[in-house]
This record gives structure tokens, C-alpha cells and sequence, in this order.
């Protein structure tokens, strides 16, 4: 059985992937509490917490044939101000680099923003790039969307796969498109709860309104209109109003702006939506209890999509395969 150690873990979006092939985590590691709280809520609590990889003793390590990481995007991202290996936390990846060579770990799987693959004209991806291949390990890297894999989330982040070197292989192709045309967002956009319905007598459906009426919308849109369409969304996040159609835009952990129609009336994008939209089955949807809504949103978006992983590794499994014969 294959084994893998999960760092920088979030909720556990990435373990679900590598376990859709049945692979084996041996170990985790994050550092966010409430989101510890979740991945344990999610995958069970026993020993495999091993803490913060900043701090870990390698030795204390299991030993695993993979590492998978999402290793912190703020530093790269227009959120972040992208300053990249200027930022401590841009400085995980170097931690990531000492447990894969004194673990001789032979395979990892990295993820992190797409805007890592431009940051400074693309010299930090070019550094990176340069210490995991330093590492003893061949790597390949490209950006994908997890839209083309499975769910309809406009989200594009950068995927690195790591082969150590004494396997001998100096190719990895990445796996291409495989969407559907259409999504049915129902399959999705599946809350209930009155609760996430935007009521045309609270304070927030006038602040909705005088968003509506701002330099950048004026005259543009028609409530009535848009209330007539079922599952359109709006991306309320930025100051002018962006509607999609059978897709839903990035989730992102720290701004939950997303209202789609539905019946004719207005609901707030919920957290456990926005676990289906990463690709979690429904069954992850009645361990969230005790968890807040705010915090599901804010994890969601800091994750993974678990259908992306589960393809790349669709990819990777035949060389892994291959190795252990």
C-alpha cells in the first residue's frame, strides 16, 4: 500500500484524493486550530497528528512514499501582496525541502495559487523550482482548473509533482481537460435552511441594494430580472456586480461573497455547499456538525479540490506502480 504524509493539511481535501486510490495517510500536520478541529471531524482523530512541520523532528516522522502539501498561498497571492520568499510564510516550502531529503521521500504533490507562476516576472517559481530540484527531485509543474475536473469552480492553482531522481523518470504529463459542459448547479446549491436566504426586510438585503446602486452597477441590473433564473450567481466581492452562469466563481478563505437565485429569491453561497464545490462527497456533510458556517466557508476555500488531486494522481499512480516492482 502506498503511504503518504499530509503537510499543510487544511481540512483534508488533499488526503481525500490520494485515498479515492487508495492510499494511506500515516501523518498530518497544520497549524490552524479550528481547522485541525475540522480535519479530525472529518477523517477521525488518532496519532497521525504530527503538529507544526516548522518544528517537526524528522525522525519522528513515519516513513511514507509521498508528501502532499498546500503550502501557504498568501505570500503569492494579490490577497497576500505577493511578496512571496520576502514573507516568512513563503519560507514553508524550505521546510517542505528538508523533510523530503531526509526522509527520501520519493513522490510529493504540491499546490499553491496560480499567481506563484508570475510573481516577481517568475523568478520565485524559478527558485522553487531550483530547491525542490536541488532536493533530488525532477519536477513538473503547470496550472489547472479545477472546473476542467469535475466540479464547476472557476479555481486555477499551480500543481507541482515532484519524482525523486534515482527513479529515472524525466517525464510527467499532467491530465487534461475532462469537464462537463454543463453542470447542473443543483447538484451543488443544495441548502435548505432559511437562514442563507437573503430577506428583503433585513439590513443586508439595503446594503445588497445600495451595492446595486453604486457607480459601478447603476442601471445595469434588474433585481426582478435576475430573480426570474434559477441558480445564476453573484459575485458580490468585488464593486461591480459579476453574474455566472452554470459555474461558480473561486472560493477564497477570507471574502464569502456569493449569493445565487433560487425560487425567486436570494441565498448566501453556504459552507457546505461550498464543500461540494471542492469536490468533498456528501457524506462529509453530516460530520460538520458543531462547526461554524463562517469557518466551513473560510476552510473550503483554503482547500484543495479533491477532484484535481484524485486525477493528478491518476496520473502518478502508474509510475508509482511501476517503481515498486
Amino acid at each position: 500500500m502506498i503511504e503518504f504524509i499530509d503537510l499543510c493539511a487544511g481540512i483534508g481535501a488533499g488526503r481525500l484524493g490520494l485515498e479515492k486510490h487508495g492510499f494511506k495517510c500515516v501523518g498530518f500536520s497544520e497549524i490552524d486550530k479550528k481547522a485541525i478541529n475540522t480535519y479530525e471531524a472529518f477523517h477521525g482523530k488518532d496519532d497521525a497528528f504530527l503538529g507544526d512541520l516548522t518544528s517537526l523532528d524528522c525522525d519522528k516522522i513515519p516513513d511514507s512514499d509521498l508528501l502532499i502539501a498546500g503550502f501557504p498561498c498568501q505570500t503569492f497571492s494579490i490577497v497576500g501582496k505577493r511578496k512571496g520568499f520576502e514573507d516568512e510564510r513563503g519560507q514553508i516550502v524550505f521546510s517542505i525541502s528538508k523533510i523530503l531529503k531526509q526522509k527520501n521521500i520519493k513522490y510529493f504533490i504540491l499546490e499553491n495559487v496560480k499567481g506563484l507562476a508570475n510573481i516577481n516576472n517568475g523568478k520565485t517559481l524559478k527558485s522553487i523550482v531550483k530547491l525542490l530540484n536541488d532536493s533530488g527531485y525532477n519536477v513538473f509543474h503547470k496550472v489547472l482548473n479545477s472546473f476542467d475536473f469535475g466540479v464547476p469552480q472557476l479555481r486555477e492553482r499551480i500543481y507541482f509533482v515532484g519524482i525523486r531522481k534515482d527513479l529515472d523518470v524525466s517525464r510527467f504529463n499532467f491530465p487534461a481537460e475532462q469537464h462537463r459542459l454543463d453542470y447542473d448547479l443543483s447538484e451543488y446549491l443544495i441548502e435548505n435552511d432559511d437562514e442563507f436566504i437573503l430577506n428583503k426586510n433585513s439590513k443586508k438585503f439595503d446594503t445588497f441594494e445600495r451595492y446595486l446602486s453604486n457607480k459601478y452597477n447603476k442601471g445595469k441590473f434588474n433585481l426582478s430580472d435576475l430573480l426570474k433564473e434559477d441558480y445564476l450567481i453573484l459575485d458580490t466581492r468585488q464593486s461591480d456586480l459579476r453574474l455566472y452562469d452554470k459555474k461558480v466563481p473561486t472560493l477564497r478563505t477570507g471574502r464569502h461573497g456569493i449569493l445565487y437565485t433560487r425560487k425567486g429569491k436570494l441565498r448566501y453561497l453556504s459552507g457546505k455547499e461550498a464543500l461540494l464545490l471542492q469536490g468533498f462527497h456528501r457524506d462529509f456533510l453530516s460530520k460538520t456538525k458543531g462547526i461554524s458556517n463562517t469557518a466551513l466557508l473560510s476552510q473550503a476555500g483554503n482547500a484543495m479540490t479533491v477532484n484535481t488531486i484524485a486525477t493528478i494522481v491518476e496520473k502518478l499512480e502508474p509510475v508509482i506502480r511501476l517503481n515498486d516492482e
